[in-house]
């Protein structure tokens, strides 16, 4: 990995890695003790090792982005026009197949991938009918320009939802420059929705902890009020710190902090992280429930 890639991921972890402290509990005062030791949980474990898997992901694509931009890049210049495009949604299918693909980028919860042009325009992405054709993704987001200037990088950005009423897509854009000859000939692209990166850490802690028996865990993002999740029960969603309260709270311990929730007289303990190394207003909460003791 670039140095300068690998030490920015470092240092943002550093950042987000202060431990959570105990805030003041919600709710009544009576059985809230039962949330102890899942606040205890998420501060100690839940939380830092959350916060490595995004890491362990930013650095896995990073290089899955590098190794494609290498592949793609003699695609960029030896064809144009619809043959090109036709080219690049071959590859693309070979880059995530099991066998013949890149490893990094064969499991993702990437939403798309895209190359674009040396002026930021989109080429062609991996999906039919494609929407992001003829966009340019050099002017919306930051890390493609720079990209297309020689160096890698991603940000959190916002895709607005072509449909009328639809929410816009709050995702992660990450972007590798592909040389040819020692020049940049354009840039590869991919795009993980937040709703999607906090399904997979659900998922991945989740299945870590099958061990415990009947725990239950669920991770939330959020990026300034906006909160992104998928799957979570209803109910719980109720229970999640609004965008004032998170902000409340961090302005008392900027690393984060853990609380406690009832509800049908069952008690969550739950951890409000920052995650600078996406962006100074993105974080997640973590929620976890015990099961009841007889």
């Amino acid at each position: 990995m670039e140095m300068r890639t690998a030490a920015k991921i470092a240092h943002a972890l550093r950042k987000s890695a202060a431990p959570l402290v105990a805030a003041a509990l919600i709710g009544s005062c009576g059985g809230e003790s039962s949330a102890d030791n899942a606040r205890k949980k998420i501060r100690t474990e839940h939380a830092p090792h959350v916060a490595r898997i995004l890491v362990e992901d930013l650095n896995r694509h990073t290089v899955g982005l590098r190794l494609a931009a290498e592949r793609l890049a003699p695609g960029f210049v030896r064809v144009e026009g619809q043959q090109r495009e036709k080219d690049m949604r071959f590859a693309f299918r070979l880059l995530r197949n099991p066998k013949k693909g890149i490893e990094q980028l064969v499991i993702s919860p990437m939403s798309f991938m895209a190359v674009v042009d040396r002026s930021g325009v989109v080429i062609a992405r991996d999906a039919t009918p494609d929407r992001m054709k003829g966009m340019n993704l050099g002017q919306k987001f930051a890390t493609v320009k720079r990209a297309l200037a020689g160096k890698e990088g991603y940000e959190v950005g916002q895709f607005e939802s072509a449909q009328k009423g639809e929410k816009a897509s709050v995702t992660v854009v990450m972007a590798a420059p592909a040389f040819y000859q020692g020049e940049v000939v354009g840039a590869v692209v991919i795009g993980i929705p937040l709703w999607r990166l906090s399904q997979r850490l659900s998922r991945q802690i989740q299945t870590e902890q099958a061990g415990e028996g009947q725990v239950v865990l669920w991770v939330y993002l959020y990026k300034g009020d906006a909160l992104f999740h998928q799957g979570t029960p209803g109910t719980m969603d109720m229970l999640v710190p609004d965008g004032e309260a998170r902000r409340a709270g961090l302005t008392k311990s900027p690393g984060g902090y853990t609380g406690a929730a009832e509800q049908f007289s069952a008690w969550y303990g739950y951890g409000v992280r920052p995650l600078r190394i996406l962006g100074e207003d993105v974080g997640m909460v973590l929620f976890r429930l015990d099961p009841a003791r007889k």
